[in-house]
């Protein structure tokens, strides 16, 4: 079948099924949860809240098989230059693997860069590595932006339970408050500060770097500074004249980008945290995930799967935005995290061939630790005009005994995708205030504002706990439904070329910014904006 044909063939399913509540759909197949639920280990993904039956599910199916999505995968694996716009392989399934699985260029250097940095953070940990001062380094502070920063921040208050290291803290934004906020209370004597920035020139990156080694140097001189230095960077001939020792740094590879390199020494804090067996176990959960992706039958693939919703979702039932829910705490900084893997990698508007797009691309994700966003947006999830999908994510078991904490908590999160599957009708509503001796005056009136219409999809992704093996495989598991998301919208899911332009005008209008006078030629806003600045710095 013609990718085509497969994709009107999905289209037939979407519009059947269109008209049809989940209430109906559960009530025509009570054995819904067992048709459309599948398992990897102890993670399961409920996928039967999704406007999903048999019939749709293996259009879909066909779908991916007419797209060549397991062909495109194996030429990822195989470390094929699928990044075509810069001509680059895409192995950050590698970086999880130094046992040497795969056979691609650059391999060999996996294992031997992963166990140099693990070695480092051991170091450290261990006071091996040590302020040439005395005591220990107690804080680490990590400077990057973007993939040098989502990443490991999201990993290391994700496996807070797993800390005994120094605290790590850090700091993304050129806003000078980020880095004054951080450093605040920290002493320079006993800080190490990581620059993670690949080229060692990012503009936000390196102006907080240089900061916060004015900040050591105050206290510690200029010699001594150095020795709170560590870079994540190629740029050695850079990190020398920063005053980082070779020693001291740790490179990646071109073949992994930003969004992806939580698994290289970008993952850096996060072993400086948690310790190099933790770190390993959390790659042992991401290569699972890696293994199961390549091997699994597709109608018990995972991330397959999980892609093929987020198309159903967005091109079938035409949703514009997705909502991701972990009913974890420590999960908080995942929406955020997600956001860059899936709208950087998808966010795009031409094919790989460079040609418009006809379908609708990557949704809108955002997102917000349960049970917070129960009581912030729920209620336009719920009864807004819109209907937003939902990734709900949850852990049976806690790592605290604190308590029924735990089980509210998992109560919460399966009421709130039974009350968007199911939602309460205008004849629930009037029995329910009739019942209470409300006039038939007061239940109309009232009916409608406490009607939920329901029929609202939602994936359930639930797990025995949030240790680092299953947080490798959770992020593993997005990593490939973007991947097959790419492969059937036919765009680049590895460059990020959006991201260039504005970072190009920042550096030609830093000049003018400085000193108040736009450059010629520039447009009436930017200019009026950039004399309104001048004109209010003047107010201080």
């Amino acid at each position: 079948m013609s990718f085509a044909a497969a994709w009107e063939a999905a289209g037939r399913e979407a519009d059947r099924l269109k008209g049809q509540h989940l209430r109906q759909l559960f009530a025509q197949d009570p054995e819904r949860f067992a048709r459309l639920s599948r398992r990897f280990g102890d993670l399961l993904a409920d996928f039967s809240k999704e406007k999903l039956d048999a019939g749709a599910l293996k259009a879909l199916l066909a779908l991916a098989e007419a797209a060549d999505v397991a062909g495109k995968r194996e030429a990822m694996f195989r470390g094929e230059p699928i990044n075509l716009t810069e001509g680059r392989a895409v192995l950050h399934v590698a970086a999880r693997d130094p046992s040497g699985s795969y056979d691609a260029p650059g391999f060999a250097e996996v294992a031997p860069t992963l166990d140099r940095f693990l070695a480092f953070a051991e170091e450290v940990r261990s006071g091996a590595y040590a302020p040439p001062t005395g005591g220990r380094f107690t804080d680490v502070v990590n400077i990057g932006i973007g993939g040098s920063d989502l990443g490991p921040a999201m990993a290391v208050r994700a496996l807070a339970p797993y800390h005994d290291g120094p605290r790590v803290h850090f700091v993304s934004n050129v806003d000078g408050a980020h880095l004054t906020d951080a450093l605040k209370g920290l002493d320079p004597a006993h800080t190490l500060i990581l620059v993670a920035s690949k080229t060692f020139t990012t503009l936000e990156t390196m102006t907080n770097a240089r900061s916060a080694r004015d900040w050591l140097a105050a206290k510690l001189g200029e010699a001594g500074a150095g020795a709170h230095l560590a870079a994540i960077s190629t740029n050695l001939k850079e990190t020398a004249k920063f005053g980082v020792e070779d020693s001291r740094v740790f490179g990646f590879w071109d073949w992994i980008g930003g969004r992806y390199s939580v698994w290289t020494a970008i993952g850096l804090p996060l072993a400086l945290a948690v310790g190099a067996e933790n770190f390993r176990a959390f790659l042992t959960g991401a290569k699972a995930m890696d293994d199961h992706f390549r091997s699994a039958p597709p109608a018990e693939n995972l991330p397959l799967l999980m892609g093929l919703v987020g198309i159903w979702r967005r091109n079938f039932m035409e949703a514009s935005s997705v909502a991701v829910i972990p009913y974890d705490e420590r999960l908080g900084r995942l929406p955020a995290y997600l956001q860059q893997l899936t709208m950087e990698s998808n966010g795009k508007r031409v094919t790989r061939g460079g040609e418009a797009v006809k379908v609708a691309t990557c949704p809108v994700v955002w997102g917000e630790a349960g049970t917070n966003a129960q009581h912030s947006f729920f209620q336009l999830i719920h009864q807004g005009a819109d209907v937003i999908p939902v990734d709900f994510l949850a852990a049976a078991q806690a790592h605290e005994a604190l308590g029924d904490h735990h089980v509210k908590l998992l109560a919460n999160c399966f009421a709130q995708s039974q009350a968007l599957a199911f939602g309460k009708t205008p004849e629930e509503v009037a029995a329910e205030m009739r019942a209470k001796g409300l006039p038939d005056s007061e239940i109309a009136r009232l009916t409608p504002h406490r009607t939920f219409p329901g029929d609202r999809p939602s994936t359930t992704l639930l797990y025995a706990i949030l240790d680092p093996a299953r947080l490798g495989s959770l992020i593993a598991l997005y990593e490939h439904k973007t991947f097959v998301e790419a492969a059937l919208w036919d765009v680049n899911a590895f460059d990020q070329w959006g991201v260039e332009l504005g970072k190009e005008l920042a550096v030609k209008l830093l000049p003018g910014v400085e000193k108040g006078e736009a450059p010629a030629g520039a447009d009436s806003s930017t200019a009026g904006l950039v004399a309104a600045a001048a004109a209010l710095r003047e107010t201080r």
